[in-house]
């Protein structure tokens, strides 16, 4: 058996991943760039193909609007219905020229034409051969389709057409064979609607359409939208091809001479699967003298027989020249890293077994007693006398290993007891982040309210305290001393009220329960109004009240929902600074579940995307003059009730609010 040593065997390991790694990924690689950019291509003129058959679908929609839009003219039924022929013929013949159609032309209910508006000399003969004209007298309805017109049939409708439909077919590489050496007939697009007159019976029939053979409207239009004049090597990359069977009768792909290849025919293979099978080719294709990346699809009349086919195509040479492009990038890279690979695994084999001998002669001078587990393995290379000297050295780590258990226990005690003063010291952060915030809302409400309220109703007392020692006052002008005595103690007594829903603020951010009364919410309306007269003077806003006085008593926390209902009319007020209509309604629900409140303004509404943050508490739309916190209270004191609060608003047409407060059943009384 040889003996090799360890540095030969990684070598020849090395060397021998190397060259089957980088074989396999050359291999790999080439076959996905290949399948990766052939597919690309393929794709690419697929949606090329729909491009071009949408428009080909909208030319045959503007030439079916066309013909709808003429039928139902007033002079085409006044012009059949008079036998004016004369009118018939001069208007056709300018819409026509207008509407830039080959054919247009009108026939009596039987399908014999009256008017060819391109050939007015040729008339009174029947279309009854003609499938779209067929179509119309079967079902009176507007149709459109692609026909194949006859010779005899195109001379009728003028010899330019004849001339234009004529094409001398050209010898083609790849083509079937073919006897014929002229095409004379045409493919047209063809639409026909029927007259009605004014009683809608059937007068006649409008038929019209535009040549294809020769007429590059629609393949030039393709070639534009889709690949916008992209050229290669001076040639066109994207090229368009209408086909009448296996003819091009319109096209933008051109022969040698710079010409455009029509008379030129399609390959047999291509023919066999698109005109004889009716099965869309999608692939590389031969395309008069270079090959293409092609898509076709069959072109059908109006009975579903397959006449012709639509076809895009862009030159394979570009995508074969970035296939070959990136495939000789490819193996340059792979050389260059198998050469690279190769100097490095030198380079590591040589690192590692320099290393390893050297700890060879360490691992031998520091060993000192016997392994109580030992490696066995079995070697003539260097790693055999390692593992004989790494089995003496593992003695001395097991002592090691006692003493670093040990240790390892002792600090995952450490780390268990550390681990649960964090998550203690975390709570308390966390309990304190509540507390300041609670505290920063209390304070927030002592700063901006409790203050003012304080030195009102201090004031207040005063002022009511220097009346009263007044005897002039009272004596001479005792009415106005009544009415200023009642007005001071509505202020005391509302003032006082004010510092209870501080409170009552302070108690829901605490959960607490409403202390419910059995009221008549209408009551509970007309207080609140009461307060705000003289706000509704000042702002110049008008009350229409429409309360239901049959609604049943319920069971509420009156200064809570007093409260609710003063922030909305306060918001109200504050949306309608030019004055206004303030509209309050109150009624039972329509599942008598609830008495709902309504409050309409015609105010400046609220944005779409505040409505939701409307009751998120601190959120204001009034900088540092609001708190944010009068909806949100309200909304917390509604649900406390059970009830619902929901909004509706748009920006410059105004805001509803509607409360909607639980019907205690046990006192229901209407």
């Amino acid at each position: 058996m040889p003996r090799f040593s360890l540095r030969t065997k990684l070598i020849l390991s090395f060397s021998v991943v190397i060259i089957v790694g980088v074989f396999l990924s050359t291999f790999i690689g080439i076959r996905l760039i290949d399948n990766t950019i052939i597919k690309q291509a393929q794709n690419k003129v697929r949606l090329d193909l729909n491009s071009a058959r949408e428009v080909y679908k909208e030319e045959s929609e503007n030439i079916k609007d066309i013909i709808r839009l003429t039928a139902i003219r007033f002079f085409i039924k006044d012009a059949i219905l008079k036998n004016d022929i004369n009118k018939l013929k001069n208007e056709l013949k300018k819409i026509m020229k207008n509407e830039s159609l080959d054919i247009l032309t009108l026939t009596d209910k039987d399908g014999r034409v009256i008017v060819r508006a391109n050939n007015p000399e040729i008339y009174d003969d029947q279309l009854l051969k003609d499938e779209v004209v067929n179509c119309v007298l079967s079902n009176k309805q507007i149709v459109v389709a692609t026909q194949i017109l006859p010779q005899e049939e195109l001379e009728k409708e003028g010899k330019e057409l004849t001339e234009q439909a004529r094409i001398d077919l050209i010898l083609t590489p790849r083509a079937r064979p073919r006897l014929e050496t002229v095409e004379t007939s045409g493919m047209i697009i063809k639409a026909a609607a029927p007259i009605l007159d004014y009683d809608g019976n059937f007068i006649g029939i409008l038929c019209g359409g535009k040549l294809l053979n020769q007429n590059y409207e629609i393949v030039d239009r393709v070639k534009e939208i889709v690949y916008k004049g992209e050229k290669y090597k001076e040639k066109d990359i994207g090229t368009v091809t209408i086909f009448h069977e296996d003819l091009r009768i319109s096209t933008n792909v051109r022969r040698i001479d710079g010409k455009r290849a029509i008379g030129t025919r399609l390959s047999k293979e291509v023919y066999d699967q698109v005109i004889k099978k009716g099965i869309p080719w999608i692939g590389r294709a031969f395309v008069v003298n270079s090959w293409y990346i092609t898509a076709y699809e069959p072109i059908k009349n109006i009975n579903g027989k397959i006449i012709g086919s639509l076809y895009v195509g862009m030159l394979e040479a570009p995508y074969v020249e970035l296939k070959n492009r990136v495939v000789f990038t490819f193996l340059g890279i792979a050389f260059i890293s198998f050469i690279i690979l190769s100097i490095i695994a030198y380079s590591v084999t040589t690192n590692i077994t320099r290393p390893i001998k050297e700890l060879l002669l360490a691992t031998n001078r520091v060993a000192k007693g016997d392994l109580l587990q030992k490696i066995n393995i079995k070697s003539h290379d260097e790693i055999g006398q390692l593992s004989d000297s790494f089995n003496h050295m593992i003695a001395e780590l097991q002592k090691a290993t006692e003493n670093y258990i040990s240790l390892t226990i002792t600090l995952e005690e450490k780390v268990k007891e550390k681990t649960r003063e964090l998550e203690k010291t975390q709570d308390q952060l966390i309990q304190s982040e509540k507390l300041t915030s609670l505290g920063k809302l209390a304070a927030g409400i002592a700063h901006e309210i409790n203050n003012p309220l304080t030195s009102l109703l201090i004031n207040s007392h005063l002022i009511s305290e220097k009346l009263e020692e007044n005897e002039f006052f009272q004596n001479e002008q005792p009415e106005n001393y009544a009415s200023l005595q009642e007005n001071l103690k509505l202020i005391i007594d509302e003032t006082t009220r004010c510092s209870t829903i501080v409170k009552g603020l302070l108690e829901f951010s605490r959960q607490t329960t409403p202390e419910k009364n059995l009221t008549n919410i209408n009551e509970v309306i007309e207080e609140t109004l009461l307060l705000f007269e003289s706000q509704f003077l000042v702002h110049n806003v008008s009350i229409d009240k429409n309360l239901n006085k049959n609604l049943p008593s319920i069971m509420i926390d009156t200064n809570k929902i007093e409260q609710v209902f003063t922030n909305v009319i306060l918001n109200a007020l504050e949306a309608t600074p030019k004055g206004g209509i303030l509209s309050i309604s109150s009624q039972v629900s329509a599942d008598n579940q609830f008495v709902e409140v309504k409050f309409q303004d015609t105010g400046c509404g609220i944005p779409k995307e505040n409505i939701s943050k409307i009751f998120d508490p601190f959120f204001t739309t009034k900088g540092t003059k609001g708190t944010g916190l009068g909806l949100s209270v309200s909304y917390g004191i509604v649900q406390q009730h059970g009830g619902k609060i929901v909004v509706q608003s748009e920006v410059g047409e105004g805001t509803i609010f509607t409360i909607s407060l639980l019907i205690d059943k046990t006192q229901k009384s209407y």
